[in-house]
């Protein structure tokens, strides 16, 4: 259940900024005019792809540190009462 909680606090928030990113980045920038390597073009449907598959996992990356990082207390449901794992 713990693992599934964790999961969710970092891939949802992860992906919402990742869209946001992306819509950001491919507004300013051209997918035709990014070249990999130097040589290795790709099209406009791959570079929105590998683009925002690489800001989500920046992003989780992020969140999960985040969450890792973060100072560990009980867990309580709406009525304070703890919730076992």
């Amino acid at each position: 259940m713990r693992l599934r909680r964790s999961l969710m606090w970092i891939l949802w928030p992860s992906f919402l900024v990742a869209a946001a990113t992306s819509a950001t980045v491919f507004a300013l920038v051209d997918p035709l005019d990014v070249t990999f390597l130097g040589y290795i073009h790709a099209s406009r449907q791959e570079v929105y792809a590998y683009g925002f598959f690489l800001f989500w996992l920046m992003a989780a990356l992020s969140s999960a540190l985040t969450l890792r990082l973060a100072p560990r207390g009980r867990l309580v449901d709406e009525f304070g009462d703890p919730i076992e794992d």
